[in-house]
């Protein structure tokens, strides 16, 4: 295996095994709920059902957001390679595109797990994180241009 490979797809390929393990029925809605209930009755004792449900929800669809945001960047990083140049838009489609093939088979993945859903919304979320992963290395890299490029006054 070459050095190339280790160093910029085996990070790809471990973050996808940490989201396909995500997957699981372990990270449940059933089963996170058991966590995140009782730490937002701890934070919040009064906190009504339906508060608990909506907050649970967005938490775990933050957590998608992220999941898909971190495969991103790395996705970005694995195309980019040992290149010089900092950023090209034709990385950052193809990272957009490994991510969102990689939440279709996920989702897919889910179908089989008797505890969890398939869900085309949440290829749309997980997609959403990669394409958001991709606007933060535009701009990231955009304001390092513009600082590298700024005339003395």
């Amino acid at each position: 295996m070459s050095q190339n490979f280790i160093k910029f797809w085996f990070p790809v390929i471990l973050w996808m095994s940490v989201i396909f393990w995500m997957s699981t029925g372990m990270f449940s809605s059933e089963n996170t709920s058991h966590i995140i209930g009782p730490l937002l009755h701890y934070i919040y004792p009064s906190i009504s059902p339906q508060a608990e449900t909506l907050i649970h929800g967005l938490i775990r669809k933050t957590g998608h957001v992220t999941e898909y945001f971190i495969l991103g960047l790395l996705f970005f990083r694995a195309f980019r390679g040992e290149s010089l140049q900092t950023w090209c838009l034709r990385w950052a489609i193809y990272a957009i595109i490994g991510v969102a093939l990689y939440a279709l088979s996920d989702e897919f993945h889910q179908a089989f797990v008797a505890t969890r859903t398939a869900s085309i919304f949440d290829v749309s979320i997980d997609s959403a994180g990669g394409f958001l992963s991709q606007v933060a290395m535009f701009l990231r890299n955009f304001r390092h241009w513009k600082l590298l490029n700024k005339s003395p006054a």
